[in-house]
Order: C-alpha cells, then sequence, then structure tokens
C-alpha cells in the first residue's frame, strides 16, 4: 500500500492538536488545503524527484537491464544465441538474430548497416518498433537505431574511434534483484546558492570514460560554494545536444565508501542570468545519483574530471549501491 504523504503532511499541519488520528480524516470529506511552507515543499520535490529517478532505473529499458557491451569489427557482425556468432547471446534469443556491419576506412566514414541473417529476421524482430527491414542505422546517443526481439533490444553507439552494440534485457538479473536505492537522508546544509562564473570563450574538457576512451564535452564556465566553511570550485559540461541543463561529474571524500567510487552526478537548470553572463544558480547535492556504471559492468561512464575532485565529503544523495 502506498502512503500519500501529501495528505499525512497536510494532516500534521492543519490538525496538529486534535484528537482524532490523521489517517481517520484523510478518509472524511475534504478539508480546506494547507498552505505548505518552503522546507516541506522542498522536501516533498526531492522525495518525488527520488521516486522517478527510482522508477525510471527500474524501467524494462533502464540501466539495470545492460547486459552487454561489445566492440563491433570492420566488416561483418553476426548477432545471436548460436555459437557461431560474432557477438554470442548468453541469455535467450534465436540461434540468428541479424548481421550488424561496418563499412568505412575511419569513424567519420563509417555506414553502419543492418542485414538478415541467412533465413532472414526471426519472427517479431523489429526496427524502431516496425518489423525489422535491412539498410543503414542511425548512430546517435540520444536517437540511435533501436533493434528489438521480445525482451531484448539492441542499439549500436559510437564510443571513441569504434562502435559498440549494447544489450539490453529487461528480465535481467540485475533488475529481477532491484530492490530499491539507498540516499542519505534529506539535509538542507546541501542545498547551496552557488556563483556562476562563465568562460570566455567556453573551453572543451577532456572528460575520461570508464572504457578508457575519452570524450570532448564543452565547458561554459565554473561555479563557486561556500560549503562547510570552506569555498569550492566545480565545472559542469555540457551532456550532447542539451543546453537547458548543466552536468556535473565529481568525486568526494565519501567516494571511498559510503557512495560510488566512480563519483556521482548531478543536474542542474541554468544560472539565473543565463550561460554567458555572471549569476547564480542552486547546487542540491541532495540530488547527487549513482552513474550507470554503479550498477552495471556493461555501461561506458564519464568520471570526473581532476578539477571536479572535491577534498570534502558530501553526505548527500544516493550512496553505493548493494544489491
Amino acid at each position: 500500500m502506498r502512503i500519500n504523504t501529501g495528505v499525512l503532511l497536510a494532516c500534521a499541519l492543519v490538525l496538529p492538536s486534535l484528537a482524532t488520528p490523521c489517517a481517520a480524516k484523510a478518509q472524511s470529506a475534504p478539508a480546506a488545503p494547507a498552505t505548505l511552507d518552503a522546507s516541506s515543499i522542498w522536501l516533498k520535490n526531492l522525495a518525488d524527484w527520488r521516486a522517478q529517478r527510482e522508477h525510471s532505473l527500474d524501467a524494462p529499458d533502464g540501466w539495470l537491464t545492460l547486459i552487454g557491451l561489445d566492440w563491433l569489427k570492420t566488416g561483418v557482425n553476426s548477432i545471436g544465441a548460436a555459437s557461431d556468432n560474432t557477438i554470442h547471446l548468453q541469455s535467450k534469443a534465436p540461434d540468428h538474430i541479424a548481421l550488424i556491419t561496418l563499412l568505412g576506412k575511419t569513424p567519420q566514414s563509417t555506414v553502419v548497416q543492418l542485414l538478415a541473417p541467412p533465413g532472414g529476421f526471426p519472427a517479431g524482430f523489429t526496427l524502431d518498433g516496425h518489423p525489422a527491414r535491412e539498410g543503414a542505422l542511425t548512430i546517435s546517443d540520444t536517437k540511435p537505431s533501436a533493434m528489438a526481439w521480445q525482451g531484448l533490444s539492441f542499439v549500436v553507439l559510437q564510443r571513441g574511434d569504434g562502435f559498440v552494440l549494447r544489450i539490453k534485457d529487461a528480465d535481467s538479473p540485475t533488475r529481477t534483484a532491484f530492490h530499491g536505492l539507498h540516499s542519505y537522508s534529506p539535509d538542507p546544509q546541501y542545498r547551496v546558492t552557488a556563483r556562476w562564473l562563465p568562460f570566455k570563450p567556453t573551453r572543451v574538457e577532456k572528460i575520461p570514460t570508464a572504457i578508457g576512451t575519452t570524450l570532448n564535452m564543452t565547458a561554459p564556465g565554473v561555479t563557486e560554494f561556500l560549503l562547510k566553511g570552506k569555498v569550492y570550485l566545480l565545472e559542469p559540461v555540457l551532456e550532447g545536444n542539451d543546453t537547458a541543463h548543466l552536468f556535473f561529474i565529481l568525486r568526494d571524500e565519501t567516494s571511498s565508501g559510503a557512495t560510488y567510487g566512480g563519483g556521482r552526478f548531478l543536474l542542474t537548470g541554468l544560472p539565473d542570468h543565463g550561460l554567458t553572463q555572471p549569476g547564480s544558480l542552486t547546487l542540491d547535492f541532495n540530488q547527487l545519483y549513482n552513474p550507470p556504471c554503479a550498477y552495471t559492468d556493461y555501461a561506458t561512464c564519464p568520471l570526473p574530471p581532476p578539477q571536479n575532485r572535491l577534498p570534502v565529503a558530501i553526505e548527500a544523495g544516493e550512496q553505493r549501491y548493494k544489491p
């Protein structure tokens, strides 16, 4: 049974001196809504954000379903459960699902094509939600061509100078064993107002990844904030084509034990005067979250650059994942 925290909170605010239990009152005729103070609104928004975060992670195509990340070779790559495939699937799958070919001398000139295996595509195999057809695949981190068969799904992504096949299974053991996330209790001291200092011009930062590649990501500026009596700097980057958010990749002193060792992420809105002008923004470290690599060995997570490794313990946000 899911408890309506909004109703209980309203009861606590409106009916603190009444002897009738709040739960009983909640079932009677609705009373006039109470006005929540800023602290209560923040707590509710944080609880909603954490619930959505957990729901997204546990979705049928969420990060818990990732079961494979295989490098594709130039030429023909066969996929299926049979042992003669280039990419041998250990989970449920037809013997031969598809062929993926890479034709080109450089990553920029390479064309990635989907071809049918001998005997044709298996029944139920789809491309972007429609019966699969042969042709070129779209390679994109935001909207790649999506291949699927029952609970299995496949996309081709470019990583560094190569291409990988990302494989997901809605019935993966990691997902079926998932019992929720662990987070620090909400703490307002970790919700700070930071100064925004834009870079003119913007910089391109080389961000390392968990698989040894490097990402070139745009860094539009740096934030300066006070935490536990000391001033710190954090540099965000822009993720892909997203110009509506700032993406922080950071590590702190909890990363050696209580939180994930590869660091954590934080996504915020833009500064109050935009990216190109000095201003301010809110950093709520209670919304720090783990990268996909905290749950699976088959992700290609960015790692914190040296300037974002903070010499302070940020005891807020998601803790180390324990299945």
